[in-house]
């Protein structure tokens, strides 16, 4: 029987962060846990597509957990990280050094920032500020372009999210014509794939360009982006009027991996092995936006992914301090609803499995029950 007690470090506060925590708790671990977040609040990003339209204000999205802590017997350390060093062992924040025995990074990553003019789009899952950008702009617009896009890490091509931004479309395509102006707008959608979201599978690639066309929403495909400039969009295959440009760029890991002393992929996220370890790290651990993880080319960077990471993580910290081996992976799956704003579409991929369930209202109220459920947890 173990004689002391180990300091459980956890640098984050999002969905992988939160998920550790319950399966830590739940697997019987009672060392101490410190979460280490500039905010002891959670925001649930994937409602930001229905701030737009109203169904959803900002306190609705934001989560305090200063309840959910102390069930849970956590201590916050209030700061951002600014390095990690010793292999893990210690951590720089800024306000103040801790120690671990064990280390989660769970911070999430951030998007790459590069593309000339990139201060003219609004990148919308950035938050609930950039989300209320896009609501505003739409209501001070009488009519016009918007264009509508999303690109990937070149570096290492699954840092990218996709699905909020067919959502972000379909929204704002549904709430135009219950406002009854769409007859006013020009709506585009550009990517540099001829075939984007394939990580969804190519059915429901097919699905989703289909109802475009069927909305009248035009595409601009297979061309990369070259910069944004006030009124435009300019990629390779031409330009693009754009009044309103919202934007998703490729993912990177977060900025104070830079001076830390972690390991990196190739497109700057901590480089794991199968089961979540930060490679060639003891007690190190990862999960979420913040890794780059052995896998199938279409594992998403998604919340999903991220709980079943952090699953992962959970079971091998709980093993190692059991004195068994570590040796849990984590189960590859990508689940999302592409909500319209009064429908959904299901996608669903895994390693056997992959199929798409036709837009309906029952899939529009299962992703509104999913945003209780998952919320109530931390409430």
């Amino acid at each position: 029987m173990r004689s002391s007690v180990k300091q459980i470090v956890i640098l984050g506060s999002g969905f992988a962060a939160l998920t550790a925590i319950r399966e830590l708790r739940k697997r019987g671990v009672q060392d101490e846990i410190t979460v280490v977040s500039p905010s002891n609040e959670l925001v649930y990003l994937p409602s930001l597509i229905w701030l737009p339209s109203g169904k959803r204000q900002a306190d609705d999205l934001r989560v305090p957990l200063a309840a959910f802590f102390h069930r849970q017997r956590v201590r916050w350390h209030p700061g951002s990280v600014r390095q990690v060093l010793d292999g893990g062992r210690r951590i720089a924040t800024d306000h103040g050094e801790l120690t671990s025995d064990y280390l989660v990074i769970a911070t999430g990553g951030r998007y790459l920032r590069k593309l000339p003019g990139i201060e003219h789009a609004i990148i919308p899952c950035e938050g609930i500020t950039a989300a209320e950008a896009v609501r505003d702009r739409l209501r001070a617009m009488d009519g016009g372009h918007i264009a509508i896009g999303f690109a990937s890490n070149p570096r290492e091509p699954g840092a990218v999210r996709g699905g909020p931004m067919f959502e972000f479309l379909f929204g704002i395509d549904t709430l135009l014509r219950r406002q009854g102006r769409r007859d006013r707008f020009e709506l585009v959608f550009f990517n540099p794939s001829k075939a984007p979201g394939q990580r969804l599978g190519a059915s429901a690639v097919e699905k989703v360009l289909n109802r475009m066309r069927k909305l009248g929403i035009a595409t601009h495909l297979g061309h990369k982006p070259v910069r944004f400039e006030a009124g435009k969009v300019v990629t390779e295959g031409g330009e693009l009027g754009a009044d309103l440009i919202l934007f998703m760029p490729g993912l990177t890991g977060p900025a104070w991996l830079d001076g830390s002393e972690l390991p990196l992929s190739e497109g700057g996220f901590v480089a794991c092995d199968e089961t979540c370890r930060a490679r060639g790290l003891a007690r190190v651990f990862v999960a979420g936006d913040a890794g780059s993880y052995p896998g199938p080319d279409w594992m998403a960077k998604q919340a999903h992914q991220a709980d079943l990471q952090a699953a992962a993580v959970a079971r091998n910290i709980a093993a190692e301090l059991g004195g068994k081996p570590a040796r849990h992976g984590f189960r590859t799956e990508l689940t999302c609803i592409i909500d319209t704003l009064d429908s959904g579409m299901l996608v669903y991929r895994s390693k056997s499995l992959n199929f798409t369930l036709p837009r309906t209202r029952a899939l529009h109220w299962a992703k509104q029950r999913f945003e209780t459920r998952y919320l109530n947890q931390y409430r």
